[in-house]
């Protein structure tokens, strides 16, 4: 009995074999992944368990004994090379399957520069690579990361709580430029700088230096050397969707699905960061990096490959902490033509909401855990807001809601 193989050990493939035992699949399931370990949180890897606050105890997603519980059988260090009709070409052999769900995730994406191959430059998107840069921080004095997004910014947050000195190097004009609003990213900017981080935007790299095989220092377009005993490659993330290449099930280098998880071969379903779907808020095709979506996107998947159409339509949210700030997102900023401040940044605690044509379109909260729940909640029901009230403290967000 082939029953159904997950090809990918993440917080998608895990909710597409939950979802699908909830929702009445008894047929076999079964989870491969090429990781030594069973599925776990990633997030704690650039915070919590970098700095050795998180017990590596609670890392796995799920114990031994759920699976065990579920009748799901997880398949470790497994290699997927090509998907043949009805089985996979792995390095164990070929698997079987009746049904396929790909849900592979992302790798980091890597820059072609002189030095690439020096011993202390790394990336971080897996618990082996966690594992990398802690056997070496006894060494770091100075760290440089390329790319200020919300990987990049997390580990220069750990890294100074280390003692250790950081210089952040970004290409753009502003550090997450991709993810939120020039506002948002000046404070952000402004929170790193005052814990002692050198922040240079705007700034290209050319070269990574080394000595005896070990980097050493980065060098910038002007000449300029950053010495550097780690550096950490933190420039975004490439779907790992070559499975599906053969297939034709690519757009834009990801597995496209539609809102249930389907792909274009018959029965064959994705989710995570490995796809592409047509988004409900931004109204276009999207392909999201996130927990909420792959969790989300994967209960679709699962209850899909049980015959129950749950279609994935929730509002995208974010999450980031760095320093002493909590940075949640909801929807979208992009294109916005109004932002309302709610709080006070000297505070430290606001929120910014964005609006389009009148319309709420968006939510930047930081340290503002219930603005952002009910920014969630007033997108989710596509509620009308006047922006006088979303800027009034004395406002009671809940009565849009209570009266919705």
């Amino acid at each position: 009995m082939s029953g159904l193989v997950i090809v990918g050990g993440s917080y998608a493939g895990l909710n597409i074999a939950l979802a699908a035992r909830q929702h009445g699949y008894s047929e076999r399931i079964r989870i491969l992944t090429n990781e030594p370990v069973l599925p776990y949180h990633r997030p704690p890897l650039s915070k919590g368990y970098l700095l050795g606050a998180t017990d590596p105890q609670t890392l796995p997603l799920r114990g031994e004994a759920f699976y065990a519980q579920n009748g799901i059988d997880v398949l470790l260090q497994t290699q997927v090379h090509s998907i043949g009709p009805a089985r996979l070409q792995t390095n164990l052999g070929n698997v079987p399957f009746e049904k396929l769900a790909i849900a592979t995730g992302a790798r980091a994406r890597l820059v072609d520069l002189p030095g690439i191959e020096l011993d202390g430059v790394v990336t971080l998107r897996s618990l082996a690579d966690t594992e990398a840069i802690r056997q070496r921080l006894a060494d770091v004095s100075h760290a440089v990361i390329i790319g200020a997004g919300f990987i990049g910014l997390e580990l220069a947050a750990t890294l100074r709580k280390l003692q250790k000195e950081v210089t952040v190097l970004e290409g753009q004009q502003r550090v997450l430029a991709r993810a939120t609003t020039p506002s948002v990213s000046a404070f952000i900017s402004g929170e790193h700088q005052r814990h002692g981080i050198d922040l240079r935007c705007n700034t290209s790299v050319v070269e990574l230096t080394g000595d005896r095989q070990r980097v050493k220092s980065v060098r910038l377009a002007d000449g300029t050397l950053c010495p550097a005993d780690l550096v950490v490659l933190a420039v975004g993330a490439l779907p790992n969707g070559e499975l599906g290449a053969p297939l034709g099930l690519l757009t834009r280098g990801a597995i496209e699905v539609d809102s249930i998880g389907r792909t274009r071969l018959e029965h064959c379903y994705a989710a995570g960061d490995c796809t592409i779907h047509p988004n409900a808020f931004s109204g276009t095709l999207l392909r999201l990096e996130s927990v909420q979506n792959a969790t989300d996107q994967g209960k679709s998947a699962g209850a899909a490959i049980a015959g129950v159409h749950l279609p994935y339509d929730s509002v995208p949210w974010f999450w980031s902490d760095q320093h002493d700030l909590k940075l949640q997102m909801a929807g979208f900023s992009q294109g916005a033509d109004r932002e309302v401040l709610r709080g006070s940044l000297e505070d430290h605690r606001f929120s910014l909401f964005y609006l389009r044509d009148g319309r709420l379109v968006g939510v930047d909260s930081v340290n503002a855990p219930a603005d952002h729940m009910l920014g969630r909640r007033l997108l989710s029901q596509r509620i009308a807001v006047l922006p006088e009230a979303l800027g009034d403290l004395s406002f009671d967000l809940r009565a849009l809601l209570k009266a919705a």
